[in-house]
């Protein structure tokens, strides 16, 4: 995967009035006009009946995507994802990419903007598999993506099975520590990931993880708000 160089973003750092906020709703990749509504996790900017997101960068820079209605799904906020893809790309030069509790689908149609070959995304809830199926229709991406609506330890052992190999995998479950652990320990054991393939987890701030899942290294942590991101890289010289 090849890595180029891209230009940072500042973002507002508090709502203010109306315009502010729509400002920054825009900025921070969220579209939508309805009342606004407060959520454990959420920035009281998430609003309730429409959420969109935007890509922020490569192919599809500023294409709007949807988002699953109600508060089941956390999107991934476009300051997150501008840190994420700055650390580990900002393009790439093909590749296969796992979005794990992938939600809209963000997270693995930032990466195919940006140059990422294909993407599976597994989300066991139905109304995020029809957005997710309806967001990669909407950018006629449908050739570089799988959409598997199952549990993420099936699509671990389908994966395996397949003999597939990953350069990336995105895991953002709804703040599931427990499930990371095992997860991690899964993504190892059924060799998964290819030689220096990266694994990155969005937690809460407050979760610690293990400094190595076998030949899993973290390389990195980083905090934004309430969440954690944690890198790791597969090395196979410990």
């Amino acid at each position: 995967m090849v890595a180029l160089k891209e230009e940072r973003k500042e973002f507002p750092k508090r709502l203010g009035n109306s315009k502010e906020r729509e400002r920054r709703n825009k900025d921070w990749g969220i579209a939508s006009f309805d009342a606004l509504v407060s959520c454990p996790g959420f920035p009281p900017f998430i609003h309730t009946r429409s959420k969109k997101m935007r890509i922020v960068a490569g192919k599809f820079r500023s294409r709007l995507i949807q988002a699953p209605k109600g508060d089941q799904t956390r999107p991934t906020l476009d300051k997150v994802k501008e840190a994420v893809f700055s650390r580990i790309g900002p393009y790439f030069d093909g590749g296969i990419m796992l979005d794990l509790f992938a939600g809209s689908g963000s997270m693995g149609l930032e990466a195919l903007s940006r140059g990422i070959e294909h993407v599976y995304f597994v989300d066991r809830s139905p109304a995020a598999a029809a957005v997710i199926k309806a967001n990669i229709a909407s950018l006629q991406v449908e050739a570089q993506c799988d959409v598997w609506k199952c549990d993420s330890f099936a699509a671990l052992r389908r994966l395996a099975g397949m003999g597939v190999q990953l350069d990336l995998v995105y895991l953002d479950p709804p703040y599931q520590k427990q499930q990371l652990h095992k997860i991690m320990q899964q993504l190892d054991a059924l060799n998964l990931i290819r030689d220096h393939g990266q694994v990155i987890l969005e937690s809460l701030k407050e979760d610690e993880f293990d400094e190595a899942y076998h030949q899993l290294r973290r390389v990195k942590e980083a905090t934004y708000g309430i969440s954690r991101i944690s890198y790791y890289r597969k090395e196979t010289e410990l």
